[in-house]
């Protein structure tokens, strides 16, 4: 059973979400004291986190931010406000979709079952184990290894990061890899792809692989076979 963290203050609005999430037989939780966010996150270690932009405190953003730094979990953002720098800003921070309120509860459940599906079944279809460059890709666990050094990935980071090895020396397009990424490409901004691969370079530079991911302009990415 999936475990689902609801990052919501509207205790009327969350009372319906469990109930009706319980309904799909998710284990559903949520926060009890919002000062102490990140304790309660890492308590009850769920599989995806729901959050709402607007919350007391500290906004949704923040605590994005706090669980990527943790976590690579699916995040889904909620939000009553009608502002499209909020959508990207939330993909730009590592979310993996945006809802805007008021919503038809049955969106919301299909892109939970689509983001589930799409990031826990991927790995378990995956060889948990490639390796390249020298470096050991642990798709299970999201993380890249090369000797002592481990750089952990968001989900859509390793997505993006076994699309391209499966595939070395030869162009994946921008759509291919966000198809693979967004189930829904209305919710997504042409940026949102270009700022997920340069987060993941970014990563990769830390073991001196920043280069070994290619842009191939107009067309899409590359991923470099050692030579």
């Amino acid at each position: 059973m999936f475990k689902l963290l609801l990052i919501e203050d509207d205790t009327s609005l969350f009372q319906e979400m469990k109930e009706r999430l319980e309904q799909w037989s998710y284990e559903v939780y949520g926060i009890h004291d919002f000062s102490q966010v990140m304790q309660e996150f890492s308590t009850v270690k769920p599989d995806l986190t729901i959050i709402d932009i607007q919350l007391p405190k500290f906004d949704g953003f923040h605590w994005c931010r706090m669980i990527r730094d943790h976590s690579n979990v699916p995040i889904i953002f909620l939000s009553s406000r009608d502002h499209p720098t909020d959508m990207v800003m939330s993909m730009n921070l590592g979310a993996d979709d945006f809802i805007q309120k008021p919503f038809h509860f049955e969106v919301l459940v299909a892109k939970i079952q689509a983001i589930l599906r799409r990031v826990y079944n991927y790995n378990t279809d995956t060889n948990t184990l490639k390796t390249w460059h020298g470096t050991t890709i642990d798709a299970e666990r999201n993380r890249v290894t090369m000797d002592d050094h481990a750089l952990d990935l968001t989900k859509n980071e390793m997505i993006i990061l076994l699309m391209l090895i499966e595939r070395k020396n030869k162009i994946v397009t921008r759509d291919e890899l966000i198809n693979r990424l967004w189930d829904d490409q209305r919710f997504v901004s042409d940026n949102t792809l270009t700022v997920n691969v340069n987060r993941l370079r970014k990563k990769l530079a830390e073991i001196e692989l920043g280069d070994a991911i290619q842009t191939k302009v107009g067309q899409g990415y590359m991923a470099l076979e050692v030579q």
